[in-house]
């Protein structure tokens, strides 16, 4: 199992025949092993539609997807084995405590230590002694963070797993993937938060009503891709000068500032900009939420 990588999707399909609905469209994807795999897309884009597909909890209408080198469907309960996974939404027992839920989940699989799970829940600021049923909205995405986590699974499969938690709980969670990470299991992170794929992933791809756009490391992505280039000039500016230049996807005109989306290289914005007097210039690495609009346009905004 060492020499296989930890997820192959390959042409991987999912039509709904009383809608008719293509949920997703022949999708193919690799997932090496010990990486944090970003999975990114708005909802209805495909996300939890190929997650559930991983975890067989529905069939693809055509396709094949292999976990750590087992078929996901044919050898479905072999593969849950080593497979922690934390679903889009949580469903707990509420009349039971949190300390409870982990002991009886912990007797389902083996060689759980059950003092791992206990600091888990320290750390993400998690009382157990609390019933479900009294969990808040970003409690129980806690209990579904240690529950995916205490059995050190090779394979963690995550469906938007910080809904509901706040700025520090979710640094704590991204510090304790990367441990997972670093210990050598492999991540794979359905996410619409940008900025959280853009701080702890090591590739990320983005799919598109249930169209594969683009798989990317996010330093090829964020470097070699696109820049945001914003030039202060007393100079007068006008937007056709520079909107038709190779790789310049969009410009803005204020008072002064002219700032320009590039995609590409910026070789043609510098010998342009080399004309015109310039106050101050810079030239920034954008954030992942300009990249992924880029692929998405106006209406999937």
């Amino acid at each position: 199992m060492s020499n296989v990588n930890a997820i192959e999707i390959s042409n991987l399909s999912k039509t709904y025949p009383r809608t008719t609905q293509t949920a997703l469209s022949d999708l193919s994807l690799t997932v090496e092993r010990g990486e944090i795999f970003g999975y990114l897309g708005p909802n209805g884009a495909g996300k939890s539609t190929t997650i559930r597909i991983m975890l067989d909890l529905i069939r693809p209408t055509s396709g094949k997807v292999l976990l750590m080198g087992r078929d996901a469907q044919r050898e479905s309960v072999h593969v849950k084995h080593f497979i922690g996974n934390l679903p889009g939404e949580i469903r707990l027992w509420e009349h039971l405590n949190g300390r409870q839920i982990l002991h009886y989940l912990a007797g389902l699989r083996p060689n759980v230590d059950l003092n791992d799970a206990y600091q888990m829940a320290e750390r993400l600021q998690l009382n157990l002694s609390l019933k479900a049923g009294n969990y808040s909205t970003g409690n129980k995405r806690k209990l579904g963070i240690v529950q995916a986590m205490m059995h050190h699974p090779p394979l963690l499969i995550l469906d938007e797993p910080t809904t509901g938690l706040d700025p520090l709980v979710r640094q704590t969670f991204h510090e304790m993937l990367m441990e997972a990470r670093d210990a050598g299991a492999t991540v794979f992170l359905s996410s619409h938060v940008l900025s959280e794929v853009q701080a702890i992933c090591d590739r990320v791809a983005i799919l598109r009503a249930g169209t594969l756009q683009t798989v990317q490391s996010i330093e090829a992505l964020s470097h070699a891709r696109s820049h945001i280039v914003t030039i202060y000039t007393r100079d007068a500016l006008l937007a056709e000068r520079w909107e038709r230049i190779d790789g310049v996807k969009e410009v803005n005109i204020t008072s002064g500032c002219l700032r320009l989306h590039v995609m590409g290289a910026i070789d043609a914005v510098i010998k342009q900009a080399a004309t015109i007097t310039i106050d101050d210039m810079t030239i920034e690495e954008p954030r992942l939420e300009t990249l992924f609009m880029t692929y998405y346009g106006d209406k999937q905004a």
